[in-house]
């Protein structure tokens, strides 16, 4: 007989806890290794988390909807599966908080924060070791706090040891954050956009309107969005593509490919022509870091995969070493298990160049909103015959129907020049122009 635990996973560098949404297994029920066991949200992503071991379920630590540091323990699994399945006992009361030591002058007052270790003397830093916790908070957290410049250590922290997490500084911030500190003169701020409550305006219903909550999901994405727009300088240029040559090649080619379990879509060439300009485009495929560029080694690119529920970005790493029919293969398969929750966290991560296709849906052309902390998002419009002034061998001119679609690109105008950008813009027209019969 064996216990085997379920901790809460660890979904990305940056998350330090995750909303546990949904029990997909119910008490005492029969689970097999890698079944689907329960759902989690993060500030990155919504995934099925799948069983670790074969058994049952005996113990749920952890209910739906709480939220609770990484590694925590959520159920237990017995692996005898003749086992009774315990009741599940009501959780255990926090230990009593410690008072504060006394002061030599005037007392201390605690903040109200639950598990918060009790405040040490402070020492030539000048700060306690609870402060010290309580601003090792996210990077998320962190941004959002440079961004309305408050002070993490003055917002009652609700995570791990009193750790301020980032409902707690959007709900802090909603209901009316304190005005900032006087600086001293020739202090430097940290960089931030235009400061303000990250809400939105309360608007009436009316009779026969139907009101939902924003979902986890939703609400990641409107506060990613407004966070792009408020740290980048968002410019966008045009170049209309000729995909004839393109489109010639799928006719070809494409059975071929279904016979290998591959689909071959216009995306595929489009990602394989943006990944062979980025490493001949540096800049773009670049981030910003306070007053310095980190110029990315590696060419990740993400692919925005809409869902019922809300959007995800899975990452095609290291896209520029790949082929044609391997980048093909790579956005069916993280396009499909974006669909059914089957990501794993390091599938969403370390993107460093992000590709959206509102084509599909028919949408001429868009400025999409950058996805940070990267410095540019190619958009791409739908793919259509159109009528094209074509030039003929001879220097006559005429009139031909063309495989014609537009794309754009947004960029961050602090490093990204216009002249970057059209020149990675100009260049991958070219490739996918002149795309060559070796490359498929």
């Amino acid at each position: 007989m064996a216990r085997v635990e379920v901790l809460m996973p660890q979904m990305g560098e940056s998350i330090a806890e995750g909303t546990l949404s949904k029990w997909l297994k119910k008490l005492g029920d029969p689970v097999k290794r890698d079944e689907p066991l329960f759902e989690i949200s993060t500030d990155k992503v919504d995934a099925e988390i799948p069983a670790p071991a074969a058994g049952v379920l005996a113990e749920i630590k952890v209910q739906e909807g709480q939220t609770v540091p990484v590694q925590t323990l959520v159920a237990v699994i017995e692996t005898d599966k003749s086992a009774p399945v315990p009741v599940a006992a009501p959780p255990a009361p926090a230990p009593p908080k410690a008072a504060p030591p006394p002061a030599a002058a005037s007392p201390v007052v605690p903040r109200p924060t639950p598990a918060s270790p009790v405040a040490a003397p402070k020492g030539d830093g000048g700060e306690t070791a609870e402060e010290r916790l309580r601003k090792r908070s996210t990077p998320l957290v962190r941004k959002i706090a440079a961004e309305h410049r408050v002070d993490i250590s003055a917002i009652p922290g609700t995570g791990f040891a009193g750790r301020v997490t980032k409902q707690d500084i959007l709900g802090f911030i909603e209901h009316g954050a304190p005005a900032p500190a006087p600086t001293a003169p020739g202090t430097r701020l940290p960089a931030a956009a235009p400061s303000g409550p990250v809400q939105h305006p309360a608007v009436e219903p009316w009779p026969g309107d139907r009101v939902e909550p924003f979902s986890k999901i939703r609400k990641i994405t409107a506060d990613h969005m407004i966070m792009s727009r408020r740290t980048s300088a968002h410019v966008t240029s045009f170049f209309e593509v000729d995909y004839t040559r393109v489109a010639e090649l799928r006719r070809k080619h494409k059975a071929a490919y279904a016979e290998r379990g591959v689909n071959l879509t216009y995306l595929a060439f489009i990602t394989k022509a943006c990944a062979e300009n980025l490493r001949k485009h540096p800049v773009v495929n670049a981030a910003v870091s306070g007053d310095n560029i980190i110029y990315r080694a590696d060419v990740n690119i993400g692919i925005a995969v809409a869902l019922d529920w809300g959007l995800i970005v899975p990452v095609v790493k290291h896209a520029d070493e790949l082929s044609l029919v391997g980048i093909a293969r790579a956005i069916n398969d993280l396009g499909e298990r974006a669909r059914t929750k089957k990501l794993s966290p390091d599938e969403i991560q370390r993107g460093t160049f992000t590709i959206t296709n509102p084509g599909v849906f028919g949408s001429y052309a868009g400025a999409p909103i950058i996805n940070q902390p990267q410095v540019a998002i190619l958009g791409v419009g739908a793919i259509e015959k159109r009528p094209k002034v074509v030039t003929l061998p001879d220097g006559t001119d005429t009139i031909a129907i063309r495989t014609i679609g537009m794309v754009s690109m947004s960029y961050d105008h602090r490093i990204v020049d216009g002249a970057d950008a059209d020149r990675f813009l100009a260049d991958m027209k070219r490739s996918l122009e002149d795309f060559p019969e070796g490359a498929i």
